[in-house]
């Protein structure tokens, strides 16, 4: 008579295959969920400070020299050439190098109405949040 011992060790890592199989599959699953968590709190905190930025530059108004001047003031950013920028570090504390919220701005068929791109673009320079603005500027007269 034989013995049964090895059908019955075999039939424990079977079972022991497809219960590490289940985990790693779950936790796979946990890892994703994590990433795509991280991903939703980044683009709401740039959609966040975007909207900030967009209202504090149609808030100082004139060209897009003084409107981005204005913002830089207001929230503590830099401007130079044209072009308005914030960094912040990976948990969104000023002075870091994670993700940047800069603006620019874009030429307009109306002579009365300024533009701009304002966006919050991560260390890859891969966009996660952008809006275009706009803003009365002043007119100048010929006369």
């Amino acid at each position: 008579m034989k013995s049964r011992a090895p059908l019955a060790l075999m039939e424990q890592m079977v079972m022991l295959l497809v219960f590490a199989l289940a985990a790693a599959l779950c936790l796979q699953a946990f890892v994703r969920s994590d990433n795509i968590s991280r991903q939703s709190e980044a683009r709401d905190r740039a959609a966040m400070l975007v909207q900030s930025a967009a209202e504090a530059i149609q808030s100082c108004g004139g060209d897009a020299c003084d409107a981005f001047t204005g913002a830089a003031e207001l929230l503590g950013g830099q401007y130079e050439q044209g072009l308005f920028w914030l960094d912040y570090d990976e948990d969104w504390n000023p002075g870091g190098d994670a993700y940047r919220l800069e603006a620019q701005g874009i030429l307009s068929d109306n002579p009365a109405l300024r533009e701009a791109v304002v966006q919050v673009v991560d260390a890859r320079g891969k966009t996660i949040f952008s809006i275009q603005i706009a803003w009365q500027g002043e007119v100048r007269g010929n006369g």
